[in-house]
């Protein structure tokens, strides 16, 4: 009986990481087409629309708001 488990647990990781993995592929392919290699070849760049800026600001703030926190010393063993 506990084989019969263990292997049903065998397909269902295997089917799992097959489709994690095809889902992976999809993203990759649609990422880098050929028409934006073209893109990159002839202007030097590419435009993302959906990229948002990064607020350095706000970078800033979080970095020092980081560093400004205060650690406890690690006990002694």
């Amino acid at each position: 009986m506990t084989g019969y488990l263990f292997l049903g647990l065998a397909v269902l990781v295997a089917v799992a990481g097959w489709e994690v993995r095809r889902r992976l592929r999809e993203q990759t392919r649609a990422g880098v087409t050929d028409d934006v290699v073209r893109r990159i070849e002839t202007v030097g760049r590419v435009d993302a629309e959906d990229i948002e800026p990064v607020d350095l600001e706000q970078v800033r703030r979080e970095e020092d708001e980081f560093w400004a926190q205060t650690w406890d010393e690690p006990e002694e063993l």
